[in-house]
């Protein structure tokens, strides 16, 4: 019998709970890729003979720990800048780690049910473990934030990236977790042997490759504002902040400038009480041959509705990109959930929808493909831009504004998912954010250049575009998480029905 089942269950739960959230500095520090992979091992010790309904209780605490330490930073949006009251603000985070953790929770009984006592006990928890990924990065439009994958970017495991994405990232690393404590179990050469032949064959598999070729390089200029989100709306302090962001984007002497999600925080025709003719200034300028921009800005009027977008100025016609994945509360209202909403103080909170397959931005030879904010975290949706490889984008721009959470682990935590989207797709991605992290990330997933957080400035950085598909881009552009949805279904059905024993 494990040691674990001689703790009384109040304390597994608790130890499942410490668990989730130890693992989590390694989505903001990742030189400590091992950290999930270890509790993720110690979690199973706590499911060994575990009841289905006791492992789902252990399932349970370990991502409610896990989420709820890993987004404690929606605390400061709710109360700090939404004005939530901070008990409701707290109870409001645990319950969405809470209600995230339901998928897990039954990956966990899944396991707790079907688990046999062999070697395919490796396999089953991996798929279990997909399933309940993919579940929270998709159902009720999808949380897939410190999705297990994250943690790898700069572990061996992020070179699965091209091939199978942050998802199949995770499942690998579920799997790895649990040999590993099969290996320290039972201790026997066989399994060390067998674990040494998977090693090999991972490495002559997966090893780096360049599913991409290069497009030509272009020169960047990216804006970091740096305003205070109780600020960015404020009558009084808009001026200052219109004539910092105007001034900038037409001293940049690069090929393609860019500002931040919401940069101009005004619908156009608001934008003459405070600056008369901006808009028109920043077109003609740009209007000139050899200068193109990207700017954050919303569009639209309030009786037609209006759309978190980006505007695309150069001598070319207008373009304009409307993001598409919204944030439930923060830009759209949930049906009943009003009431909620009417209690915190959230400008321009409920936007109309953007295009699902928008064309990129052309720079010179590159396409640029803007996404906004946590568009980002959606691999799958930026991988419809890749349907038709002749207009695939070349380069990556996302635009975010995440001064809602104030100092916190999340401007890091949001740089590494731009790096796995680069390693996917093995495309550049630029970031310009209000207040960081502003930086340009090659194709490799290397973060060449990077402006403080915090500091209002001005990165230039010369980026590589790239053509080409990864096998990533290729399948999910045509069929989404389907092959790996299915592909695990299959497996929990073949593995659900192995007779006791085998």
């Amino acid at each position: 019998m494990s040691a674990a089942l001689r703790l009384p269950r109040g304390l597994q739960a608790l130890a499942a709970l410490a668990l989730g959230a130890l693992q989590t500095p390694a989505y903001d520090h990742t030189a400590a890729w091992p950290l999930p992979i270890a509790t993720l091992a110690l979690l199973l010790a706590l499911l060994d003979r575990a009841t289905p309904r006791f492992a789902a209780a252990l399932g349970w605490c370990y991502g409610t720990g896990w989420l709820a330490a890993g987004t404690w930073w929606l605390f400061i949006s709710l109360h700090r800048y939404g004005g939530l009251p901070a008990p409701l603000a707290v109870a409001a985070v645990l319950a969405l780690a809470g209600l995230l953790s339901l998928y897990l929770a039954a990956a966990c009984a899944g396991y707790a049910r079907w688990r046999r006592g062999g070697a395919l006990d490796v396999l089953l928890f991996a798929v279990l473990w997909l399933l309940a990924e993919l579940a929270r990065g998709v159902v009720l439009t999808g949380f897939p934030w410190l999705a297990a994958g994250y943690s790898q970017v700069d572990g061996p495991l992020a070179l699965l990236a091209p091939w199978v994405g942050v998802y199949g990232i995770g499942a690998m690393l579920a799997a790895a977790a649990a040999a590993a404590l099969r290996l320290a179990r039972t201790r026997g050469r066989a399994w060390g042997a067998a674990l040494a032949v998977f090693a090999l064959i991972d490495a002559a598999a997966f090893a780096p490759r360049e599913f991409t070729q290069s497009a030509g390089a272009m020169s960047v200029a990216l804006l970091q504002s740096n305003v205070k989100q109780d600020e960015k709306f404020a009558a009084e302090h808009m001026p200052e902040a219109l004539a910092w962001t105007a001034r900038e984007l037409m001293a940049a002497q690069a090929d393609l400038v860019v500002g931040p999600e919401t940069v101009v925080p005004l619908l156009p025709f608001q934008l003459d009480d405070y600056a008369p003719g901006y808009w028109d200034v920043l077109k003609a300028h740009f209007a000139q041959p050899g200068r193109a921009a990207l700017v954050g800005v919303p569009l639209g009027d309030f009786d037609h509705g209006y759309t978190n977008s980006v505007a695309g100025l150069s001598a070319a016609p207008a373009y304009r990109y409307d993001k598409t994945h919204l944030v439930p509360f923060g830009e759209f209202v949930p049906t009943g959930f009003h009431w909620f909403v009417e209690m915190m103080n959230i400008p321009l909170g409920d936007f109309n929808r953007g295009v699902a397959n928008p064309p990129s931005f052309a720079v010179g030879r590159q396409r640029v493909a803007p996404n906004i904010c946590f568009e980002d975290l959606f691999g799958e949706e930026l991988a419809r831009r890749f349907v038709d490889p002749a207009l695939a984008p070349t380069v990556f721009a996302n635009l975010s504004n995440i001064g809602w959470f104030g100092p916190s682990a999340i401007n890091v935590q949001h740089l590494n998912i731009s790096r796995l989207r680069s390693l996917e797709f093995q495309r550049p991605m630029i970031r310009a954010t209000n207040t960081g992290a502003t930086a340009a990330i090659d194709h490799r997933g290397h973060v060449v250049a990077e402006l403080p957080a915090y500091t209002q400035g001005v990165l230039t950085a010369r980026v590589e575009g790239r053509e080409g598909l990864t096998p990533y881009a290729w399948w999910t552009a045509r069929l989404s998480l389907w092959p790996l949805a299915l592909l695990a279904l299959a497996v929990v059905a073949w593995l659900s029905r192995r007779p006791a024993g085998a």
